[in-house]
């Protein structure tokens, strides 16, 4: 699929990742919390924060101090469309693209199995993570989708990867602007030298894939960003492939 013009600048700096990370992990929060724990001037955050809004992946709102002049702003995550008119315009784009594709190679249409509100997720997911740049490629039976993580490899052992924590909150934010039953249930960093993967599910359901391994996508960041950094290890251990005994990111066979 061609790139579009509104692909995401914001997630092709650390800078901004970081920034996005701390937005994310205690949203609601002012500016200079922000910019001290992002570790950069006021000015650089504040530039920074206006393209993460102008993207539709953070909102702002004023709060009342009591005190004179403009009310300062607090950021917060956008898990709720209706919060961002840029995340209501890519929620619609979204799934207008995905069913104008659908009418015209019908093959292409899993509603019948899926029903119409997940295939409707997976059309924003899938445009979200396009414009990323990590190439997805869903598995409509399996509910996975594998991506190309190696945009962001040389980050991992210097950033502690906040950027496969900060991904799997963008994926569960981007399920949640739609409503719909599919939900982000684990990650497998690294199952390739040029491959991640995600599982989704179904509320209340066993999710279908049956890849052993991988990580709760509800784990704790600092979970995650281990998980990330030991898989990344063993694939390297491995020569850049999978184990071929399955062995998980930590050197344990998955039970």
């Amino acid at each position: 699929m061609p790139r579009r013009v509104d692909d995401y600048r914001g997630l092709t700096q650390k800078s901004r990742l970081r920034l996005l990370h701390a937005v994310q992990r205690v949203p609601g929060r002012r500016l200079q919390e922000l910019a001290e724990e992002a570790g950069m001037p006021i000015n650089t955050a504040r530039d920074h924060l206006r393209i993460l809004k102008d993207e539709g992946l953070i909102a702002s709102s004023p709060v009342e101090t009591g005190e004179r002049g403009r009310p300062p702003h607090v950021y917060s995550p956008v898990q709720s469309a209706e919060h961002s008119p840029v995340a209501q315009r890519r929620v619609h784009d979204a799934k207008t693209r995905g069913d104008i594709l659908r009418g015209l190679d019908p093959q292409l249409d899993h509603s019948d199995a899926l029903g119409v509100e997940a295939v409707h997720q997976l059309d924003t997911l899938y445009e979200h993570l396009e414009d990323a740049g990590l190439e997805p490629e869903i598995d409509e039976d399996d509910l996975t989708i594998g991506l190309l993580p190696c945009l962001y490899e040389g980050m991992l052992d210097t950033d502690r990867p906040i950027v496969c924590s900060v991904h799997a909150r963008l994926v569960r934010d981007q399920l949640e602007q739609v409503p719909g039953p599919l939900e982000l249930r684990r990650l497998h960093p690294f199952i390739g030298p040029k491959r991640c993967e995600l599982v989704l599910g179904r509320r209340g359901e066993q999710a279908p894939s049956s890849r052993p391994g991988g990580v709760d996508a509800d784990q704790s960041d600092s979970e995650l960003e281990q998980y990330a950094v030991r898989a990344m290890r063993a694939m390297h251990a491995s020569g850049g492939e999978t184990p071929p005994d399955g062995t998980t990111a930590s050197g344990t066979a998955p039970a």
